[in-house]
């Protein structure tokens, strides 16, 4: 609990001084490749979290991953983290300057689950009818694939979810299948 309030800190100081330096969308690539590099790669993430191994020694190692890949601002922000020993929160910090950094646009969050891959013309009628559900002019669509859904999708925007699947229309007739209105009830 420490960790995502001192991460959140963190994030918000970085937000700020992004903006103030109009390096905002620079620092967001740099997070969100940092935050893809530290999920594929295991040994990293371990590294970060490692007590034993000394903070310069993990500086050295970020230097050499991202050195000329990242903005100086980026740079400067690992540095203050390694001296600062919040070595494991790294990975948290950028998660949460992407939610930060979409939270600062105006860009909503959504997630569309269906039973195949969405093509592009059901990709912009879902995006369309996910405008109708949100405030926010821009959104980022989050699509994952269950074919157990059998057709159909499931949308959730928000706290708002839209389930239009025909499994659950199935699950809601087979409820109903299993009524009798014949045998009464005691």
């Amino acid at each position: 609990m420490a960790d995502i309030r001192a991460a959140s800190r963190y994030v918000k100081s970085l937000l700020d001084l992004a903006v103030e330096k109009n390096a905002l969308e620079e620092v967001h690539k740099d997070m969100l490749l940092f935050s893809q590099v530290v999920a594929s790669s295991r040994p990293l993430a371990l590294l970060l979290r490692n007590p034993i191994v000394k903070h310069d020694q993990k500086l050295a190692v970020l230097n050499k991953i991202f050195g000329s890949k990242v903005h100086s601002l980026t740079k400067a922000f690992f540095e203050i983290i390694t001296r600062k020993n919040r070595e494991p929160i790294l990975e948290s910090v950028a998660r949460e300057f992407h939610n930060a950094y979409n939270e600062y646009k105006g860009i909503g969050k959504a997630s569309v689950t269906t039973a195949i891959p969405l093509d592009a013309k059901l990709r912009a009628e879902v995006e369309k009818l996910v405008k109708t559900y949100s405030d926010k002019k821009e959104i980022e669509l989050v699509e994952q694939v269950d074919p157990e859904l059998i057709g159909g999708f499931v949308l959730k925007v928000g706290d708002k979810q839209v389930d239009a699947s025909i499994k659950s229309k199935l699950k809601a007739l087979k409820v109903k299948f299993s009524e009798n209105p014949y045998i009464k009830e005691l």
